[in-house]
């Protein structure tokens, strides 16, 4: 049975749709003797008849077997066109994709990248899942935005520089770059001591200055909501702040640090070794598109 060809079922479904193999061969595109050759291996192969032959302008009837081979063989059809639909959709970036993100990118980056996938493909499975791991899970999904390159396991496509701001209570700091000097002291709020955090404060200590922390908070809403309220500044990655409301309707501010502290690298990786589908690949081309605008790339 390793023998039976899709053609020659799919030969044998047309002439029971139309009637005869005269018929059959016009829907098929054939002459009539090539569909009575597909016909002829067919029954071959399977060891008997598949069509009862009254001749004349009587119709071909299905013989006993015929039903059987024919019930059998509109399923593997109808599976051969779903695959054969599947992989146009794939290769016209369509399907599923599994993007890994962190708290940052996905307030700023991700959702463009989202929504102009969709409107692109508006069948495509997009499937988001945010960590804060400091090893990227690159092998649970098709691309992990992360801030670093990933190690061995990952291969990687730079996206831009996310230089380090202090933010402040609007008035708290005269306009302009802010010296680590003038924090020395200084009531502060800041993220836990995980990730980028320890590179943060050695850049305090390499410029003598010791701010008080006052509130640490893994959140990029809950560390701007005790600025705005007051208690102390923070110094943040530019994308933890971008499009922040307060920052928006003025209640804070944004500086430069003098010196500058050595700013966060923003990847997008893949698992090393797989083929990015179609889908993975444009994703990745989008998210250069939108990070090439993105004012993280120069300065606040």
């Amino acid at each position: 049975m390793a023998e039976v060809e899709l053609r020659h079922l799919a030969a044998m479904a047309a002439v029971v749709d139309e009637g005869s193999f005269g018929r059959a061969a016009v829907r098929l595109g054939y002459t009539q003797s090539t569909v009575s050759q597909q016909i002829a291996l067919l029954e071959k192969t399977i060891g008997g008849p598949v069509f009862d032959r009254p001749g004349g302008p009587r119709p071909v009837r299905l013989t006993p077997l015929g039903k059987v081979v024919l019930g059998h063989g509109r399923e593997l059809l109808a599976r051969a066109q779903a695959m054969a639909t599947a992989v146009e959709r794939f290769n016209a970036c369509g399907g599923r994709i599994d993007i890994g993100t962190f708290q940052s990118l996905s307030n700023v980056l991700l959702p463009e990248l989202v929504a102009r996938l969709r409107d692109e493909q508006p069948g495509c499975d997009i499937r988001l899942v945010e960590d804060e791991s400091g090893r990227p899970p690159v092998g649970e999904v098709d691309l992990m935005f992360f801030d670093g390159p990933g190690g061995g396991e990952a291969e990687h496509r730079k996206l831009f520089d996310d230089p380090y701001v202090l933010v402040a209570r609007r008035g708290a700091f005269p306009d302009g770059p802010v010296r680590f000097a003038q924090l020395d002291g200084a009531p502060m709020v800041a993220w836990p001591p995980t990730c980028d955090q320890p590179r943060v404060e050695q850049a305090f200590a390499d410029n003598d200055a010791r701010p008080q922390i006052v509130f640490r908070a893994a959140g990029n809403e809950a560390v701007l909501a005790m600025v705005r309220a007051g208690i102390g500044s923070a110094v943040l990655p530019l994308l933890a702040v971008h499009g922040t409301a307060a920052l928006t309707e003025g209640a804070l501010t944004v500086h430069e640090l003098a010196p500058e502290v050595p700013p966060r690298e923003i990847y997008v990786l893949w698992q090393t070794g797989r083929t990015l589908s179609p889908l993975a690949l444009r994703a990745m081309e989008i998210a250069a598109e939108i990070a090439a605008d993105f004012p993280a790339a120069g300065r606040p």
